[in-house]
């Protein structure tokens, strides 16, 4: 039997996306500023994080310098916002809680994004599929798309 997703989530619906599996899409227009969900889960010690990262958790969210949340419990519903190389919205640390918040004004039934900032380490296992115009192919910070797009020139 197919287990339903909880889909009680005030601002936010999830269904399926084409950018990748599941997704959160906007329930309502949400103004820029606006802290739209909690990325939530057990905080692990680096590590514990990292002995998840090996068992291909991917839901791993770096906190600090010392803990890292696991997100792949099944009431955080934040762990399916995917990954845009164009985002609206963004993640924002604030006293040990992970919040993704709109970066600009958001309309109703448009899906919700952010950058998950990986870095350059494996970036091929990790490809992009948001289908932004400015999207380098890959799940990478901001901060290496002009590497990655001078890689793909040579």
């Amino acid at each position: 039997m197919k287990k339903r997703l909880r889909n009680e989530h005030p601002l936010v619906i999830f269904k399926k996306s084409k950018i990748h599996g599941i997704g959160g899409f906007a329930r309502a227009d949400i103004q820029r500023g606006i802290r739209i969900i909690e990325y939530v889960g057990p905080k692990l010690a680096k590590a514990e994080a990292q002995a998840e990262l090996e068992k291909q958790n991917s839901y791993i969210f770096t906190l600090d310098d010392d803990y890292d949340i696991d997100g792949s419990v099944e009431w955080n519903l934040a762990r399916f916002i995917n990954h845009g190389c164009q985002p609206n919205c963004e993640a924002e640390i604030d006293r040990d809680r992970i919040w993704i918040l709109a970066r600009r004004s958001i309309k109703a039934g448009e899906e919700l994004t952010y950058n998950y900032s990986y870095d350059l380490d494996d970036y091929e296992n990790r490809p992009c599929h948001c289908g932004a115009q400015g999207c380098v192919g890959y799940m990478v910070a901001e901060r290496y798309f002009t590497r990655l797009r001078d890689r793909q020139k040579a």
